[in-house]
């Protein structure tokens, strides 16, 4: 699937993941195994009890301890040779630039709208892609955001909050988005195959429906 050339691409390339909770824990171990050189782990959270149904990373022996540094420990048991950087902080407008400069791709796996909106106009400043990834109970999406799209600008402009708090969140549905959101970075990498730049794929894992909705400005 993938040359010596595209694997020695991808040991060069520097990933930020935003949030290392129930998508960004399974972002993180993905890009790690596709042999992604620098990740980035931006979370300033500790592992809860109400996170051990879902999140990667968490278990009994973690609670109580820092994502970032915890998701740094399990993937030098995975792949030594990637260099995870774990950043203690949340991504806010006075650190935002600083933060996200230098990296080739930027994964959203936030929970919160407006950290995403505010995540998505720093990666159009710096002119870096931004793959999103949203899931609420049985539902998910995924986009991926190229400078200029303001895809989530649109999406989210007459939310302030999402319906995970709601839906909640079960085991098996970050593990999907993660996925696609992981193969997103690599064809924006690689320059593979067609990103979902101006589409948003919808996951309907109730009725197993997938639809690609095209986004007009």
């Amino acid at each position: 699937m993938l040359s010596l050339e595209d694997q020695e691409r991808l040991k060069k390339t520097k990933v930020l993941v935003a949030g290392c909770g129930g998508l960004g824990g399974y972002v993180v171990e993905m890009l790690a195994r596709l042999g992604i050189g620098w990740i980035t782990v931006v979370d300033d959270e500790v592992f809860e009890e109400t996170n051990l149904n879902r999140q990667l990373f968490s278990t009994v022996n973690t609670l109580g301890k820092k994502k970032a540094l915890v998701a740094k420990e399990r993937i030098l048991e995975v792949n030594p040779d990637v260099v995870v950087n774990p950043i203690l902080t949340r991504i806010e407008e006075k650190n935002a630039k600083e933060v996200v400069s230098g990296h080739e791709v930027v994964v959203d796996a936030l929970d919160s709208i407006p950290h995403r909106i505010l995540l998505e106009s720093v990666c159009e400043e710096l002119k870096i892609p931004l793959i999103h990834g949203a899931v609420a109970g049985w539902y998910g999406q995924v986009t991926t955001v190229l400078p200029g799209d303001r895809t989530l600008s649109m999406v989210y402009k007459n939310h302030k909050e999402g319906i995970e708090k709601e839906l909640g969140t079960p085991s098996f549905s970050p593990a999907v988005i993660a996925g696609i959101q992981v193969c997103e970075v690599l064809k924006v990498i690689l320059n593979k195959g067609e990103p979902l730049s101006k589409k948003l794929l919808y996951i309907d894992l109730l009725n197993q429906e997938y639809q690609k909705i095209e986004l007009h400005f």
